[in-house]
């Protein structure tokens, strides 16, 4: 499985951004695929996944501002990030679950910033 993220960059407070997450194969297959992000110094954290057990399900800090979506005929997953805030400077990486196995995408860097 290989999962390649894209759409990261330099945006200022308030802006919006779209990151893509391309899968290798059929992206209806994964039990779990989404989004989680790390900043400096912190932990990587859930910010978006969608689940065929539990649906749609967002970090609380980003609920209102983010949409996640899947593209089934692209085998992408989107996350439309707006309303940005300097805490959402990260490394985004696209993750995805199969069976019981994780696999985790390059990441993107999205920096928020005047």
């Amino acid at each position: 499985v290989q999962l390649q993220a894209s759409g990261g960059g330099l945006v200022q407070p308030g802006g919006s951004l779209t990151l893509s997450c391309a899968a290798s194969g059929t992206i209806s297959r994964f039990n779990t695929i989404g989004w989680y992000r790390q900043a400096p110094g912190k932990q990587r954290e859930l910010v978006a996944t969608i689940s065929r057990d539990i649906g749609i399900n967002y970090a609380d800090s980003v609920k209102g501002r983010f949409t996640i979506s899947r593209d089934n005929a692209k085998d992408t997953v989107n996350l439309q990030m707006s309303s940005l805030k300097p805490d959402d400077t990260a490394v985004y990486y696209c993750y995805a679950k199969l069976v019981r196995v994780d696999y985790w995408g390059q990441g993107t860097l999205v920096t928020v910033s005047s």
